[in-house]
């Protein structure tokens, strides 16, 4: 593993806890609170060098999703002095999905070098994956329906 894959690695591996830690504690990714900035600067680091990890041999799926992480997060700092309905909306849909992202990836990327010699995927296109790739689009679904309607129950506030 090359000094950028590792350093990329461990820090790919924080906003995993981040995300986690925040969700179970605050039912959602909340940039106003430390481990959602956290959580939000590890997973722009994780991206940036994802970036610089991917082959170049044209653009490649893995690319289009990092790219995909890097507007969720940019989404979520923009709404940062909007409406606050608005802003609820838009900064936990980003987060959540940006956080679903990253499981897709750890998920891909481990279950294809694990176990060591014979791992469980061959390659990120293996369809072993596909039941694992549901039960994160199951989460997602549940995660996100979950967090709207608590946003919906909240009062709107005046700033």
């Amino acid at each position: 593993m090359s000094p950028l894959g590792i350093f990329h690695t461990t820090v790919s591996v924080l906003p995993v806890g981040f995300g986690l830690y925040a969700l179970l504690r605050d039912g959602r990714i909340d940039l106003k609170t430390r481990v959602g900035k956290l959580y939000w600067l590890t997973m722009l680091v994780g991206s940036m060098t994802a970036l610089g990890l991917i082959p170049t041999n044209g653009f490649t799926p893995g690319q289009v999703l990092t790219l995909l992480t890097l507007g969720l997060l940019l989404a979520s700092v923009l709404t940062l002095r909007g409406n606050w309905r608005a802003e609820g909306y838009v900064q936990t849909v980003s987060l959540t999905l940006s956080y679903f992202l990253l499981w897709f990836f750890t998920t891909t990327e481990t279950l294809t070098r694990l176990p060591k010699g014979d791992p469980f995927a061959s390659g990120p296109t293996d369809p072993a994956l596909l039941p694992v790739r549901l039960v994160l689009l199951v989460a997602l679904a549940v995660g996100l329906t979950l967090q709207v309607r608590k946003l919906r129950a909240v009062p709107v506030t005046v700033r």
